[in-house]
């Protein structure tokens, strides 16, 4: 929760615009600021005060324990034009939630933490969207001060992890830096990083001591050679959910505790089931296979890394998962800056690999944090940048395969997820189309019902696109057409025109957009029968929307009226 803490009236105000727009994730009170701040300080886990820097500091200083628990600090001016990370910059998400306040408020966000200003990764905070533990901070500072110096940073990993690039500072070469990220014991690095790697797997006799199980877990993962920062949580039959040695156990480490019922459970071949477990519990083994279970759900695949241990009451195994990738398709939009949306943006600079059509690459390559592995291609290698991206993200990596407009718009997602698998976490960041580019420069030609079509016949025959059209023009839809003309294409469009005309009036009003929202954007306004007489100023670069029999032009602006009964 964040709290607001203010003092004035324009304080109140601007905190009233941060309420409204994080719905459920705000909280404040009245009276002194003072008592406000000491009040939230234990329980929110960041603080937005309305007040001077000096006087937020003054209130805050006594209040301070340590960076990794206290809340984060943002300070807003009495007019919101600045939103300034104070205190907690990376491990409090100050400099975060100051991106996101100044975003609200029109403010400038001000960041002074050394990495971000100089684009390094932040060491303290690198992997943490993973579960990634830094156990031994103490050498953060310096290490990160060797960084800023221009030491350049390697990483050793025991596994591939979808963490972003590595950026170091552009300064003169020293000795390396070396991260390590790994749940063995002798991981050696300068930071060593835990990941959430392993599961124990828990079997018990109704009342098995804490103590025991606590010791019997302690065992196994020293004979596997691992550390228990890295374990995710413990998994058991669900017989077990309540039982109290193994809920006081993981309450002593903050281990979840995931619990899976016995037929689940049985269907799990492990290397050593009992039939005394069967008989007692209806699954032959509890430790292995719920270990296993797990496991595999939270990763792509699992391996048991310390098979069952037993000791008097109580059965101990230790899984470790192979880490599932991510694949983001990101939607650029139409090509504006302005027009990409800020969702687009961060997931770039956080991708560990992009794949792309060389010109899109071309168009974000500066928002990409240097050491981004790219894989750009030329036109017409839609299905193997897609295939590319999906082997890239299954092997671990984080990838953003890249479109323009909306990727899941005749574009990379439909391709991509095809042949995505379910060992790979996939998402979508949705984009503005070139269609709805088109359609605001228009007008409001798509006030109504509408259709997308693309008149390319590279994948879908031509017999099929013209079906398609027809029932779209005896529907009387506002038809938007994609990829219309080509040097090599250019009969296929004055049939589609000729398809048009067969159901709307030659004064049917068409929209022409060329370059949607770029330097050499060009908007025409024209009508079905004049576009049929000169065709050729339509190309592959140009979007055409053609009106329904309802499609009017008012003051030089197409619009399609939404024919509904308004209230008065």
């Amino acid at each position: 929760m964040i709290a607001l803490v203010t003092a004035t009236a324009a304080g109140r105000a601007l905190a009233d615009r941060l309420a409204a727009a994080w719905p459920g994730e705000t909280t404040r009170r009245g009276g002194p600021v003072g008592d406000q701040i000491r009040d939230a300080w234990p329980r929110a886990e960041a603080l937005v005060c309305f007040l001077a820097a000096g006087a937020t500091i003054r209130l805050v200083a006594p209040l301070l324990g340590d960076k990794h628990t206290d809340p984060g600090v943002v300070c807003v001016d009495e007019a919101g034009r600045y939103a300034v990370a104070l205190l907690g910059g990376h491990g409090g998400g100050a400099n975060e939630l100051a991106a996101r306040v100044a975003a609200v408020l029109g403010a400038q966000p001000v960041v002074t933490t050394a990495t971000d200003a100089s684009g390094v990764t932040p060491l303290d905070t690198y992997g943490r969207d993973l579960g990634f533990r830094l156990v031994d901070s103490s050498p953060v500072a310096r290490v990160t001060t060797e960084v800023l110096n221009g030491a350049p940073l390697r990483v050793g990993s025991d596994q591939t992890w979808p963490l972003p690039a590595l950026a170091s500072s552009d300064g003169s070469p020293g000795r390396p830096v070396s991260l390590a990220v790994s749940d063995r014991v002798d991981a050696d690095g300068d930071l060593v990083y835990r990941p959430p790697s392993l599961v124990v797997g828990v079997g018990a006799s109704r009342n098995a001591p804490a103590d025991e199980i606590d010791e019997l877990i302690a065992k196994s993962l020293a004979e596997a050679g691992v550390v228990a920062e890295s374990v995710r949580c413990i998994a058991t039959v669900d017989l077990k959910a309540d039982e109290p040695g193994i809920v006081e156990v993981a309450g002593r480490h903050g281990w979840p505790v995931l619990t899976y019922p016995a037929e689940r459970l049985k269907q799990v071949d492990v290397p050593n089931p009992s039939d005394v477990v069967n008989a007692a519990v209806g699954t032959p083994s509890v430790a292995e296979a719920a270990a296993l279970t797990a496991a595999r759900e939270a990763g792509r695949a699992a391996d048991l890394i310390a098979p069952k241990r037993a000791s008097a009451m109580a059965t101990v195994a230790v899984a470790r998962l192979t880490p599932r990738g991510r694949l983001t398709v990101v939607g650029l939009g139409p090509g504006a800056e302005d027009l990409r949306t800020p969702r687009a943006t961060a997931v770039l600079k956080r991708a560990g690999v992009v794949v792309g059509l060389d010109q899109y690459v071309d168009q974000v390559r500066h928002l990409l944090t240097p050491g981004t592995r790219i894989v750009a291609s030329g036109l017409g290698a839609e299905e193997e940048r897609a295939r590319t991206a999906v082997e890239l993200a299954t092997a671990g990596h984080a990838v953003a395969l890249i479109g323009s407009g909306d990727a899941g718009v005749y574009a990379m997602a439909s391709p991509a997820l095809q042949v995505a698998g379910e060992d790979v976490d996939v998402e979508a960041v949705p984009g503005v189309t070139a269609a709805l580019a088109a359609a605001a420069l228009l007008g409001a030609p798509l006030g109504h019902d509408h259709a997308y079509l693309s008149l390319s016949d590279l994948h879908t025959p031509w017999p099929v696109i013209t079906e398609r059209l027809r029932a779209c023009a005896a529907a009387d839809l506002v038809v938007c057409l994609y990829n219309p003309r080509s040097r090599k294409r250019q009969t296929q469009f004055d049939e589609a025109l000729a398809i048009l005309r067969e159901h709307r009036p030659d004064t049917t009003p068409v929209g022409l957009v060329r370059q949607a929202s770029r330097a050499d954007q060009r908007v025409t306004v024209t009508t079905l029968a004049d576009l049929a007489e000169d065709p050729a100023r339509v190309d592959m670069f140009t979007v055409v929307l053609v009106g329904s029999t309802r499609t009017e032009v008012r003051a030089g602006r197409m619009v399609t009226p939404r024919e509904y009964r308004w209230l008065p």
